[in-house]
């Protein structure tokens, strides 16, 4: 059975039925797909075993990074978009040109916060924590994910918000970051983050955790250990770093 056929329903009819429903499934999709692309493209590159696998080109002091052109994709897909405002096929295709745009510019997301070319360093790694966040919360909002309802009238709205809007804020206390965000969406996560040991240096482990307590030696225990094993995944996916980059030390 195709994927369009078996996808979720909304309000009896099938999501990708409806226009925008349908564009936002192709901009995450070629979002997606665009990531996978270029960044196996650079680890081939990278690797000597592909020696025929096409490299870029640099010449003299200019190189042109890949998200110089995700960044022409996605000024291009947001001028079409508001300017025609067009309808199917062309919004689909608009979101599709989008998402590329958004999955090569994101690819890079470290060299928008260093000077340096960071691609292969463990800074590098925020491009992958960054496509992996969007990653989520696209998920999430494609599938209409959403905490607030009607049911309850304006109270239970209200109500649900704000304990919604808690929950969220607890976890990024705690150093939560991303289920604290998806939480918005999605209150299990930020529920998680809320529940959980704080990572050491957030404001709640300097509100609650002493110095030299229990609590800080396990959370410090933790946070190391998941640091750990968020870098192995890391590295399979976007690939590992050359070298570790030098740190400064704390002030």
């Amino acid at each position: 059975m195709p994927f369009a056929e078996i996808v979720i329903e909304i309000g009896g009819e099938r999501a990708l039925d409806h226009g925008a429903n349908r564009a936002g499934f192709v901009l995450f999709a070629a979002f997606l797909l665009s990531f996978a692309f270029i960044r196996m493209s650079a680890r081939l590159m990278r690797s000597p075993k592909v020696p025929w696998w096409p490299g870029s080109v640099t010449t003299g002091d200019l190189h042109i990074h890949h998200l110089v052109f995700g960044i022409v994709l996605l000024l291009v897909a947001g001028f079409a978009s508001i300017a025609f405002q067009p309808d199917s096929p062309w919004l689909e295709a608009t979101a599709a040109v989008f998402g590329i745009g958004a999955g090569l510019t994101l690819d890079e997301f470290a060299l928008w916060l260093h000077l340096d070319d960071v691609y292969w360093s463990d800074e590098g790694r925020q491009s992958v924590d960054a496509v992996l966040f969007a990653a989520l919360l696209g998920g999430l909002v494609l599938t209409g994910t959403v905490p607030f309802g009607d049911g309850g009238g304006v109270v239970g709205i209200v109500t649900t918000g704000l304990l919604v809007i808690a929950l969220s804020a607890l976890a990024l206390l705690k150093g939560k970051y991303v289920l604290g965000a998806a939480g918005l969406l999605f209150p299990l996560l930020s529920l998680t983050g809320a529940i959980r040991l704080a990572k050491p240096g957030t404001p709640w482990a300097r509100w609650r955790y002493p110095e030299g307590s229990r609590k800080l030696a396990r959370a410090q225990q933790r946070a190391d250990h998941h640091a750990a094993r968020l870098e192995r995944w890391q590295d399979r996916i976007g690939g590992a770093p050359d070298k570790p980059s030098p740190r400064k030390p704390p002030p």
